[in-house]
C-alpha cells in the first residue's frame, strides 16, 4: 500500500508557513482526517466520481490486528464414551495431561493518536471458550508489525484500546460527530475482511440508531449497506469528510457473508468509552434490574397501547433498584428521566447512560393507568455476572466451562453433573418461588447414571433427606457419601416442568 500524505513536500519548505495556514503549531502531529488535510481530497456533494483520494489519505491510519491464542483441546479419541476413563488425553480421570493447540484470529482497527493508541472491537482481541490470548500484533498498511499491549477493554460496548510503540509518530485519525449522520449519506469502510488487508468498500447509511433487539446496554447502531464481512470487525466507518463516525462491529447474515446489512458502533457512543479506557478508568453504567421485552404489535394490541413507545417489564429482580422503586412485572416504562422510551432509544440504553446513584423519575403505565415512580439507578454488573443471572433451560450450558466428563470437581467426578447456584433470578426464570434454595443442574454427563435420570434445569433441593442450599453444600453431601463408601445418593429434586421427586443416583 502506498503511504501518501498529500503535502509532505510543503512541510519541508517551512514550518512557520504551514502553522499559519493550518492553525497548528509547527511540528505538531496532525490527524490524517484533520480538516486542513481533507479539504482537497473529500468528494464534492452528490455521487462521488471516486473515493481514491479519500482512501489514500485515510488508509495509513487503519491497521490489521491478529492474535495468537492457546486453545485447550481433547485428544482422547474415546472421550465421552464408556472407554474414556481408560485412556489419557484431556479426561482427568484417565490421568492424561490437557493438550493445547495454537489458534489465530484476525480483525481490524485504527490509530487514534500519534503515540500509538489503537481502537478495535473487544471480541477481536478476546479468546473464545477455553482459549487464552498470548500475543496481539498490529500491522500497518506498509506491512510493518508491532507487538501490542492491551490498555483496556469493555465487553458491554465491545470496545478495546491497544498501544503500540515506535520512535517516530504514527499516522492517526480522529472521531467525528455521528449525530450529524443521515440516512442516505455515503460512507466507506476500510478493514481486513477474510484476512484481505487494506480492503475498501463503500455504501450508504441505511438507518441511524438501529436497535438490533439484543437488549444490551448499547443496542444502538448505525446500519449500512457497505460490504462488511468477517475480519472487518473493529475497523472504522468514515463519512465523506473523512471523519470516523462508526466502528464496524457486526453483520446480519443467514449465510455468514455480507448481505448488505452491517452495523457500526456510533462515534458518539464509542469516543467517551475509548477516552476512559485510555486513562485506565473503570466504565460504570446505570442498572435497574429488570428483564424487558420490546413493545411488539401483539403485546401492544393485547394491552391497547401504541407499539412504538415504551418497553414491557417481564420480571423484576428482587432487591435491585427497580424493585425498590416499585416497578412490577407487567408494567410498561414510557419515560426515563423525561426521555421517551422508543425502539430507537431503548430502556437499556437510557439507563446505561445514567451515572449509578442518580435518582431519576420514571413514567410507567400499569393496568391502563399512568404512574410516576422514582428510582435510584444502581451500578450495572459485568457482562459475565449478567450472563450468570440468566438461565435458559432450553439453551446451552454456561459458556467457558468444561463438560462434566472433563472437569475435576467433586460433582463432575462422582456424580457426573455440573451445577450452579440457584439465585432468586434463576428461580423466577424456572417458575419457582423466590425463596427456593438449592442448586441448579447446568450440564450432565450422558454416560453417568445421572445422565439417564437428570437434565439441565433440574433443581437439587436435598441429599439423603438433608436439605441443601448451595452448590458447596451439594458437593459436601456427595463427598460425604463417597467417603462413607456409599454407591449412590438419594437426591430430592424439582425436575424441570414436573412435580418434586426423590431420585437415587449412582456414584462413579
Amino acid at each position: 500500500m502506498r503511504y501518501a500524505y498529500g503535502f509532505s513536500s510543503a512541510l519541508l519548505i517551512g514550518g512557520a508557513a504551514i502553522s499559519l495556514i493550518t492553525g497548528h503549531p509547527a511540528g505538531a502531529q496532525v490527524a490524517q482526517n484533520d480538516e486542513s488535510r481533507m479539504q482537497h481530497v473529500v468528494p464534492r456533494a452528490g455521487a462521488p466520481a471516486s473515493f481514491a483520494d479519500l482512501t489514500e489519505q485515510l488508509q495509513p491510519a487503519v491497521v490489521n490486528i491478529s492474535t495468537r491464542q492457546r486453545i485447550t483441546v481433547n485428544t482422547n479419541p474415546f472421550a465421552g464414551s464408556p472407554f474414556g476413563d481408560l485412556f489419557g488425553g484431556l479426561t482427568p480421570r484417565g490421568g492424561g495431561v490437557p493438550q493445547t493447540r495454537e489458534a489465530q484470529s484476525l480483525g481490524s482497527g485504527f490509530l487514534i493518536s500519534a503515540d500509538g493508541y489503537v481502537v478495535t472491537n473487544n471480541h477481536v482481541i478476546t479468546a473464545d471458550g477455553q482459549g487464552k490470548v498470548e500475543q496481539i500484533t498490529v500491522t500497518l498498511t506498509d506491512g510493518t508489525e508491532y507487538p501490542a499491549t492491551l490498555v483496556g477493554n469493555d465487553a458491554a460496548s465491545d470496545l478495546a484500546v491497544l498501544k503500540i510503540e515506535r520512535a517516530k509518530p504514527f499516522p492517526f485519525v480522529e472521531f467525528g460527530d455521528s449525530r450529524k449522520s443521515r440516512v442516505g449519506d455515503w460512507v466507506i469502510a476500510i478493514g481486513q475482511p477474510f484476512g484481505l488487508g487494506g480492503t475498501v468498500t463503500a455504501g450508504i447509511i441505511s438507518a441511524v440508531y438501529r436497535n438490533t433487539g439484543s437488549g444490551g446496554a448499547y443496542d444502538r447502531y448505525i446500519q449500512t449497506d457497505t460490504s462488511i464481512n468477517r475480519g472487518n470487525s473493529g475497523g472504522p466507518l468514515f463519512d465523506m469528510q473523512g471523519q470516523v463516525i462508526g466502528i464496524n462491529n457486526a453483520i446480519f447474515s443467514p449465510s455468514g457473508g455480507s448481505v448488505g446489512i452491517g452495523f457500526s458502533i456510533p462515534a458518539e457512543i464509542a469516543e467517551p468509552i475509548v477516552q476512559k479506557l485510555m486513562k485506565g478508568q473503570v466504565i460504570e453504567r446505570g442498572y435497574l434490574g429488570v428483564r424487558i421485552r420490546p413493545m411488539d404489535e401483539d403485546i401492544a394490541a393485547s394491552l391497547g397501547v401504541p407499539s412504538n413507545r415504551g418497553e414491557f417489564i417481564q420480571s423484576v429482580e428482587p432487591g435491585e433498584p427497580a424493585d425498590k422503586a416499585g416497578l412490577q412485572a407487567g408494567d410498561i416504562v414510557l419515560k426515563v428521566n423525561g426521555q421517551n422510551v422508543t425502539p430507537d432509544q431503548t430502556l437499556s440504553y437510557l439507563v446505561a447512560n445514567i451515572a449509578p446513584g442518580t435518582r431519576v423519575p420514571l413514567e410507567v403505565l400499569r393496568k391502563g393507568q399512568k404512574l410516576s415512580l422514582t428510582a435510584t439507578v444502581g451500578k450495572r454488573p459485568s457482562e459475565e455476572e449478567l450472563a450468570g443471572r440468566v438461565f435458559d433451560p432450553e439453551g446451552k450450558p454456561q459458556p467457558g466451562q468444561p463438560a462434566p466428563e472433563q472437569a475435576e470437581g467433586v460433582l463432575e467426578k462422582s456424580l457426573g453433573v455440573r451445577a450452579i447456584e440457584l439465585t432468586p433470578q434463576i428461580a423466577g426464570q424456572l417458575g419457582l418461588p423466590s425463596g427456593t434454595k438449592g442448586a441448579v443442574i447446568d450440564a450432565v454427563d450422558a454416560n453417568a447414571d445421572a445422565g439417564r435420570k437428570l437434565q439441565r434445569g433440574d433443581v437439587v433441593l436435598g441429599v439423603n433427606n438433608n436439605p441443601i442450599t448451595s452448590v458447596a453444600e451439594l458437593e459436601a453431601a456427595v463427598k460425604a457419601a463417597k467417603d462413607a463408601g456409599r454407591d449412590a445418593v438419594l437426591l430430592q429434586v424439582k425436575p424441570l416442568r414436573r412435580p418434586q421427586d426423590f431420585i437415587p443416583v449412582r456414584l462413579r
